[in-house]
């Protein structure tokens, strides 16, 4: 099924780089029909995204600021939001802004059947993130096409990324047992699904990892196994809690 998306993007609330590998991202979840960005255009602070805009076929929505202190922009893409939904022209959203005000849209989206995509930065409020079906990082979209790159750029990046704690490594371990065998195996795309529901924000890139499984392997916590897959030429991964501290066994 193709998938159309309205984007929806909070200019006073984001930053306009990596636009480009943020379009990237969303194009892996549905076909952006509707791209529109809100702000007061005649504020020097959002300069910047005029450059990117037409680059990008992006539409910007002039919202001034009637009263000080009052944030009409998310009126705009809440009202904006809400118009969309009832046209029946798309069939998710995606929600580019770091501010939890938007988090009672995301529910409303949600309840209403639509796929709700959330983009943000590291500082993004819990309550939003978890509104949400997906949330991504914009801190993990930065481009990695620079041809030159210092070594202190270099080991920047790398601190940029998070340390797997305790905490996600019990995620892991409660949702492999979630959907695991009599023999304690579980199939890594279903793994990968669940973590997803469980907790909208877990992504093997916020640690450095393009994909689930370099990262599962990374841990030393887990065992993996490839098995054929009678259906098509790809192999198929299970994976198994190793640990017994990490275990926390089904009720029969």
């Amino acid at each position: 099924m193709n998938i159309n998306l309205a984007v929806l993007i909070d200019g006073d609330n984001i930053p306009s780089a990596n636009v480009k590998e943020m379009m990237a991202e969303i194009a892996k979840y549905g076909n952006p029909t509707i791209k529109r960005i809100y702000g007061d255009w005649t504020q020097p602070n959002l300069s910047k995204w005029k450059s990117v805009l037409l680059e990008n076929a992006i539409t910007p929505i002039q919202q001034y600021a009637y009263t000080s202190g009052k944030n009409a922009t998310d009126s705009a893409m809440i009202i904006d939001a809400m118009d969309i939904l009832y046209s029946s022209k798309v069939n998710g959203f995606c929600i580019v802004s770091s501010d939890s005000d938007f988090t009672r849209l995301a529910t409303r989206l949600r309840e209403a059947g639509m796929l709700v995509i959330g983009i943000g930065e590291k500082k993004t409020p819990g309550p939003f993130i978890v509104a949400c079906d997906k949330f991504v990082y914009i801190e993990i979209l930065k481009s990695k096409s620079k041809e030159k790159e210092s070594e202190d750029e270099k080991e920047s990046e790398k601190e940029s990324f998070d340390k797997i704690t305790n905490k996600e490594l019990k995620l892991i371990a409660t949702t492999i047992t979630d959907l695991s065998d009599d023999e304690g195996w579980a199939f890594l795309g279903d793994v990968g699904s669940l973590l997803q529901k469980k907790q909208p924000n877990f992504d093997p890139r916020n640690y450095g990892f393009q994909k689930l499984t370099p990262l599962i392997k990374s841990t030393g916590k887990f065992e993996i196994e490839q098995r054929e897959n009678h259906k098509g030429k790809s192999k198929l991964i299970f994976v198994k809690n190793r640990e017994k501290g990490l275990m926390q066994r089904k009720e029969k």
